[in-house]
């Protein structure tokens, strides 16, 4: 990736094009968006065609993990291959007095670059705890994998050499000609936010959920 503050791209396929004033190459903005996102888009050629499949994932560095079962046809066809991921945070709905300038606020990254299987088992093992505790931090207190478990879950690698960011803010960027007229023209935030923890309905009776559970209940999800 890189350098922070520099404009350039690693390479023409991630040149931001479309909204490029939006955009930027910055590597501390990419690690911004990336750890603020739950929720990667991890396309793949597969021989059934593209496919994009929704993923958790974990970020250490420069390096993007995400992690599906062993028997994932989509997963093992990405391994060695060329994949795009990308996670988007929705921030809100920008409303413009014509529907042409309607919009969203969002912050987005793209990752492209060659999806390596994570065989080490060190490695392996790292980049699932990353994957989990990115979601919601509970490895600590949780019971710990079986190597069965392990053994059934892949971890593929993607390095954020290749990544560009585009955040979009503000309201609507409307025509002159309509700024006078009689139409509303603004922005509708996102607010969302952790409800209180739900015990499972088969819960034993005492047991209480641990503080990285009970600290995110209200508190902002992005």
């Amino acid at each position: 990736m890189t350098d922070a503050g520099d404009a350039t791209p690693a390479s023409e396929r991630i040149r931001l094009r479309r909204g490029a004033h939006l955009g930027s190459y910055d590597r501390d903005s990419v690690h911004v968006v990336l750890d603020a996102g739950v929720v990667a888009h991890v396309g793949v050629v597969t021989p059934e065609g593209p496919v994009v499949i929704p993923m958790g994932y974990g970020r250490d560095d420069d390096v993007l993990y995400v992690h599906g079962a062993v028997g994932n046809a989509a997963l093992r066809a990405a391994e060695g291959e060329q994949v795009c991921v990308t996670v988007t945070v929705l921030d809100g709905l920008i409303v413009g007095r014509s529907p042409f300038h309607n919009s969203m606020r969002y912050r987005s990254v793209v990752v492209r670059g060659a999806a390596r299987r994570v065989t080490a088992a060190d490695e392996h093992m790292a980049a699932l705890r990353l994957i989990s505790d990115h979601v919601i931090s509970t490895w600590e207190h949780a019971r710990p994998p079986t190597d069965a478990e392990i053994r059934k879950t892949m971890v593929l690698a993607v390095p954020l050499a290749e990544a560009s960011v585009k955040v979009r803010a503000g309201g609507p960027v409307d025509e002159p000609e309509d700024l006078d007229g009689p139409h509303w023209g603004g922005a509708v935030p996102l607010i969302s936010s952790w409800g209180d923890p739900e015990p499972a309905d088969d819960l034993v009776s005492g047991i209480v959920p641990p503080s990285s559970v009970t600290d995110i209940a209200g508190t902002r999800a992005t």
